[in-house]
């Protein structure tokens, strides 16, 4: 359990997150997180870095049981500091970031695949951020890196989820591949990367990101100031409270 990192092929670097049963991140797992991709970034044999994930869902954002278990502030900073540095980690990983992604990719699981370069996706994987039923707020900016800004909109105010069919209509994700072939495409995508030179996929990395039109490290630190004002009025805690009891949300457009 928690985050690993292997070396499956020549340029390769495979981040591999385990927090069953949803991989819903603690404070410590979204630094671990940060510190896998970066490390695995800066290794001079890397040219490309695979996140993927364990279980039944890529990523179930933060876990809302150690914000409910915490009566001050402590956790809820925690978690934004987490997420905003592991967000950042995938941005700023100096090589291509691939991302696997299988079932449910909630939260701050938009946060990761938001911000990574390319995504292949299996055919039960969905992307949504429930934030409002979960007394939150933040990573529209990267939601709104994988639809259109009225539909992140739509989805954001409502916790409806998009199927990762919809996010490659929009072009967003790279393949949809059956769940059994995931990893074997997002190495297929990995391996053609690493071929390139090595100092000529970084300034490519450099490069791109340099153009970017929105800032997406300082865009989501604005969005958290709002998730902890939500925490300070208590309303935040009120929802938290009540999360899981009312049926029927987040469920996906028809």
């Amino acid at each position: 359990m928690g985050v690993s990192t292997t070396a499956p092929e020549k340029g390769i670097r495979l981040v591999t997150v385990d927090f069953p049963p949803v991989n819903a991140l603690p404070v410590h797992g979204w630094y671990e997180l940060a510190d896998a991709v970066r490390t695995a970034g800066r290794d001079p044999g890397a040219r490309c870095v695979v996140l993927a994930a364990e279980g039944r869902g890529f990523n179930a954002g933060v876990d809302i049981k150690e914000l409910r278990r915490d009566p001050g502030h402590d956790a809820l900073i925690g978690a934004n500091r987490g997420c905003y540095e592991a967000f950042a980690a995938v941005y700023e990983c100096e090589v291509p970031v691939v991302a696997a992604v299988q079932g449910h990719c909630l939260g701050g699981g938009i946060g990761l695949v938001g911000n990574a370069d390319v995504l292949v996706a299996s055919e039960d994987a969905v992307f949504g951020l429930p934030e409002l039923d979960r007394g939150a707020l933040g990573a529209a900016t990267h939601l709104a890196r994988l639809v259109p800004q009225h539909l992140m909109r739509a989805l954001y105010y409502t916790s409806r989820t998009a199927t990762a069919r919809e996010l490659l209509a929009h072009g967003s994700v790279w393949r949809v591949v059956h769940r059994s072939e995931l990893l074997d495409a997002a190495m297929e995508l990995a391996r053609e990367i690493a071929r390139k030179d090595g100092t000529l996929i970084r300034l490519a990395k450099a490069a791109i990101n340099g153009i970017d039109p929105v800032d997406v490290r300082r865009s989501y630190r604005f969005e958290q100031g709002f998730t902890f004002e939500a925490g300070l009025s208590g309303v935040a805690a009120r929802i938290r409270d009540s999360f899981g009891e009312e049926p029927g949300k987040g469920r996906e457009r028809s």
